[in-house]
């Protein structure tokens, strides 16, 4: 999976990690870093690696695989780290993602479907074209059910398609309970964070009304006084488009390595594009990531420069 895994990313791996398993198959689950801590209840996560913690392990692992499965990611560098050891492993590489430009020479089999909603939606697929689909239990559903739910804003989002519902609706069947699901990932956090949040909007949040913009910055001294930790900027991008009138929302993170962007847009304003072109990074029209190398103030100086080549489409 990709670096800092989300719902989706965790979720579609440890999905397929137990159907995997149920077919009599060995595997192991590798992530290229730590994760938050919203998605510790998830059936085996206990057994993941850690890539950063325990490097020498993990590149034993990829080393000795015969089947590599790369999931919720499409370019080697999204696992930051772990790139040079996927490259250079003999294992063939399969991959299962649903985002815009893949890398196509790093992989020898899969498929990168803009189309569907989430990876967890895609290893759904693959576990029912498989002919195996009788295998599907509480456990599996559980983890796909997460991606889905994460990925489309719990089913808000455009990519909500009338498959995402069937999908949810045989998940229920196999015995998913959803409630429990949502409680692990929305109401499970500690009350420094919601002191944070209350934080950043008053403080950090910055309303661009000419280009219908909003743009939060986050200091690295901020997410020391909340003692803030991986996971918990999850999601603060999207108060930003709850504001009326506002299509695109920009939030940046001070990390220690390097900056964070985080993008959203509604309608036809593509996110994607706009991370490629201007911070090394991408994902979806309406979601994307990106990055910085520059200091927190120059890029977001940046950010209100080239926003200006963009007035009319946010009109």
């Amino acid at each position: 999976m990709h670096q800092k895994p989300d719902g989706d990313a965790m979720g579609s791996a440890l999905g397929l990690y137990h159907f995997l398993v149920a077919l009599g198959s060995e595997v192991t689950v590798i992530s290229p870093t730590n994760w938050a801590d919203f998605l510790n209840w998830m059936p085996g996560v206990k057994k993941v690696v850690d890539f950063e913690n325990q490097r020498e392990k993990a590149k034993g692992i990829i080393d000795a695989a015969e089947r590599i499965f790369c999931l919720d990611f499409n370019v080697l560098h999204r696992t930051k780290h772990m790139e040079q050891p996927l490259a250079q492993a003999k294992a063939v590489k399969l991959l299962i993602d649903h985002h815009e430009q893949p890398q196509r020479e790093a992989f020898n089999y899969g498929i990168s479907d803009t189309g569907k909603s989430s990876t967890c939606e895609m290893v759904y697929d693959f576990i029912i074209k498989s002919g195996h689909g009788g295998l599907l239990n509480e456990t599996i559903a559980e983890c796909l059910y997460t991606g889905l739910m994460t990925d489309t804003g719990s089913f808000r989002f455009p990519s909500t398609t009338a498959s995402v519902h069937r999908m949810v609706a045989h998940l229920k069947d196999s015995g998913l309970k959803h409630t429990p699901v949502h409680e692990h990932i929305y109401d499970n956090f500690l009350e420094n964070r919601l002191r944070f949040i209350g934080f950043a909007l008053l403080h950090r949040m910055e309303v661009l009304y000419d280009y219908n913009t909003a743009l939060m910055y986050i200091t690295r001294e901020d997410l020391v006084k909340y003692d803030i930790k991986t996971g918990d900027t999850e999601g603060l991008v999207n108060y930003l488009l709850t504001i009326s009138g506002i299509r695109f929302g920009a939030i940046v993170v001070d990390r220690s390595e390097e900056r964070k962007w985080s993008f959203r847009s509604k309608g036809y304003f593509d996110v994607n594009a706009f991370a490629r072109r201007h911070f090394e990074g991408g994902g979806h029209m309406n979601a994307a990531g990106g990055r910085s190398s520059e200091s927190l103030q120059e890029t977001v100086k940046k950010f209100k420069e080239v926003l200006t080549e963009y007035q009319i489409q946010l009109q």
